[in-house]
């Protein structure tokens, strides 16, 4: 009998590639892969250590699984990512039930790991975070018509609230060769919308080539037939060229949706944050990208609470979103993550304060979003069929104006049957907060 895996991918998309390479691994060397660790044998657990909230729920997920193996259910628990890059040893010890530690640098051998472990070996190992790997064959866990393309590890922007330069380490690029080979084997295996990802997809290629790559990269990635969509995550105020916003004006196949993580627009607030601009520079980037890109859907991130933000810095905040109008928006209170510089920042705001302003924010923009979404009543858009809602008794799915995971729905009748995966066209009808309702018209 096989020996059964189940792996928990926690935290972002990027983690979610790495796990997908480990998958591959214990596959091809003869693991029988399971969707549920209640199933298997050994579950890996792939860890997100970013902020205090994903540092909770990758703790949550370890000690339930420690209870499936205290109960006979699981033999062997491993753990990996970003959690155990940051904090090392520490989980090794507070985990006595993990059979093996690994940190990112060692999941190239993830099949090795668990061969020892299931010789009763315990397994504490952290090579060099440099030797992640870059590349990698994988088997697709999402959907099966899109997939992720990361292009970089690490991250070399230094943001005083971010752990991600000492997790990951430095911003390193995929050879671009390599890039086009990966995203060519995805298409033939059915994906056809591509969403590209790293911490900041805007400096790919610096670090190889001594210049942002990336309007070139996006120009080769659309002459691979199979793919439809192409859309881009991550790309930084600061690094947004006129060559990008060409490129994805001029490229059919490249999506008019660009996310851009502001953080804040209060120049002094983004000096702390050692972040690109101010209220009056973000605004004329804002204005300059619609110009580029007529119809285009801008998403962005923000944080509030940041250590020193003061009640007119705040207001400032959301009275620059009304004037923006963002299509698609996040906001996330302020977490004081110890490693970082701005742990020592004086004037920290109590987390109570910045998750209500992070709430006001989100407030705002949820009247944004439906004020946006009753202008599409009776617009056509083309949407990719995700599945069928049994309780609603309708389709769903995505248009490109949406991202996977992060953006809303568009909830459909259709009167012949679909399959996921297809595309087809639906005229709205109706709004939500965050989602649209339509129906599938004739070709």
């Amino acid at each position: 009998m096989p020996i059964k895996v189940g792996m928990v991918s926690l935290g972002c998309s990027k983690n979610l590639v790495d796990s997908e390479r480990m998958l591959y691994k214990l596959r091809k060397n003869g693991y029988e892969l399971v969707t549920e660790p209640g199933l298997a044998d050994v579950a890996v657990v792939n860890t997100c250590g970013f902020i205090q909230s994903a540092k909770e729920e990758a703790i949550e997920t370890i000690l339930e699984l420690a209870k499936l193996k205290e109960d006979g259910t699981l033999k062997k628990i491993v753990i990996t990512g970003c959690l155990v890059e940051r904090y090392k040893e520490e989980i090794g010890e507070q985990f006595p039930e993990a059979d093996a530690v690994i940190g990112i640098g060692d999941t190239k051998d993830i099949v090795d790991v668990i061969n020892d472990v299931m010789k009763d070996e315990r397994v504490l190992r952290f090579s060099p975070k440099l030797d992640a790997e870059l590349t990698g064959d994988r088997i697709i866990s999402t959907l099966p018509f899109f997939s992720y393309l990361k292009v970089a590890e690490g991250c070399s922007n230094c943001c005083t609230y971010c752990a991600i330069p000492q997790i990951r380490g430095k911003f390193r690029s995929v050879p671009m060769e390599d890039v086009i080979k990966e995203a060519e084997t995805l298409a033939e295996n059915g994906v056809t919308e591509l969403i590209v990802i790293a911490q900041d997809t805007s400096r790919y290629g610096e670090d190889l080539y001594g210049v942002s790559k990336l309007p070139e990269l996006l120009r080769e990635l659309c002459k691979i037939d199979k793919l439809k969509w192409i859309r881009t995550l991550y790309c930084y105020p600061e690094r947004i060229t006129d060559e990008l916003l060409d490129t994805i004006a001029s490229e059919p196949k490249l999506v008019k949706y660009l996310e851009i993580p502001i953080q804040h627009c209060n120049g002094d607030i983004l000096s702390r944050m050692n972040r690109w601009g101010n209220t009056e520079e973000l605004e004329a980037l804002f204005s300059h990208i619609r110009e580029k890109i007529p119809g285009v859907i801008l998403r962005t991130t923000l944080i509030t609470g940041f250590p020193g933000e003061t009640e007119e810095q705040f207001n400032e905040l959301a009275e620059f979103i009304q004037r923006i109008r963002f299509d698609r928006l996040g906001c996330f209170a302020y977490s004081r993550e110890d490693g970082t510089k701005s742990y020592d920042f004086p004037d920290q705001i109590e987390p109570e304060v910045a998750a209500h302003r992070a709430e006001i924010i989100m407030e705002q923009q949820m009247l944004i979003s439906c004020e946006n979404n009753e202008k599409q009543l009776d617009k056509t858009f083309t949407a990719v069929v995700e599945g069928f809602d049994r309780f609603g008794e309708c389709w769903f799915g995505r248009t490109a104006n949406d991202a996977p995971d992060i953006d809303g729905k568009v909830f459909f009748t259709s009167e012949r049957p679909l399959a996921v995966g297809e595309f087809v066209n639906i005229r709205i009808t109706d709004t939500l907060d965050y989602d649209l309702i339509g129906e599938v018209i004739a070709e």
